[in-house]
C-alpha cells in the first residue's frame, strides 16, 4: 500500500480520451484536462461524489454540464477516468 501522502497517478479510458480529443467543444475539453490534471490528483474523494449501484464504485465530478465519471483504487494510488460525458448521459447504463 501506497503513503496517504504520495500522489495520485491518472490512468484514462479509451472512450474517456476520445470524448476529450473529438466529442467535447473545445473550452470544456480544455477545462476537463486541467480537472482531470489537477484538483482531481490533489484529491478525488472531495471533487466528486460516490455514484449508486449499478454505477457504484465509481465516482462522478462537474464540469459545467458535463460529467467526469472515475474509479480510486487507494492500493496504487491511481484515478482512472472512465467517462466524460453530458450529464444528460452520462449515468446512463
Amino acid at each position: 500500500m501506497s503513503a496517504p501522502d504520495q500522489p495520485y497517478t491518472l490512468t484514462i479510458a479509451r472512450s474517456a480520451a476520445r470524448a476529450l480529443k473529438q466529442n467535447l467543444p473545445e473550452k470544456v475539453a480544455a477545462a476537463v484536462y486541467e480537472f482531470i490534471t489537477g484538483v482531481l490528483l490533489e484529491n478525488p474523494h472531495r471533487v466528486g461524489k460516490k455514484l449508486s449501484p449499478p454505477l457504484a464504485p465509481a465516482y462522478s465530478a462537474r464540469r459545467g454540464t458535463y460529467r467526469v465519471l472515475y474509479l480510486i483504487d487507494e492500493d496504487t494510488r491511481r484515478v482512472q477516468v472512465t467517462a466524460i460525458s453530458h450529464r444528460a448521459d452520462a449515468y446512463r447504463t
